[in-house]
């Protein structure tokens, strides 16, 4: 079932990659249901904070109409930024499944471990490595198609 999800997530981040965003995408799961999708649009909305976890939020408090997105679990190609971890906590969600590490800015434990961190008052389960290797190379390509 995880990888069904984040096959949802990887087609998201193919959406944002046919736009030429970076290919990140995110899907929010409640009872076995997507209730949100979200991919990278910074540069087509020429909005910083339109990074597909903030967006996946966005759509799933609107269906559910509450901003607390408790009983829910995201999906997501590449570790939340900072910004996004902070968003995943103040939403309430339950659970993150992460398809690959970001080493450089990921904030649910590769740099910093925001959705972890008892001092806040929510804490969120993260998972990590469901299609890595789709997601990476996803990423891979993309930065690679750049310095061409």
């Amino acid at each position: 079932m995880k990888e069904y999800f984040m096959q949802a997530a990887i087609k998201e981040a193919q959406k944002a990659d046919e736009k030429g965003e970076v290919p990140i995408g995110a899907v929010i799961v409640k009872d076995h249901q997507i209730i949100g999708r979200g991919h990278n649009q910074k540069e087509t909305t020429y909005d910083s904070t339109a990074h597909a976890e903030i967006l996946a939020i966005r759509e799933a408090a609107k269906y559910l109409k509450a901003w607390r997105l408790t009983g829910c679990t995201l999906y997501v190609t590449l570790e939340p930024c900072a910004m996004c971890a902070g968003a995943i906590v103040n939403a309430r969600l339950d659970h993150v499944v992460v398809g690959t590490e970001d080493p450089k800015t990921g904030a649910c434990g590769s740099v910093f471990d925001i959705v972890s961190d008892t001092r806040l008052n929510h804490q969120v389960s993260v998972e990590f490595g469901v299609l890595r290797a789709s997601c990476a190379k996803m990423l891979k390509d993309f930065f690679g198609s750049l310095r061409k």
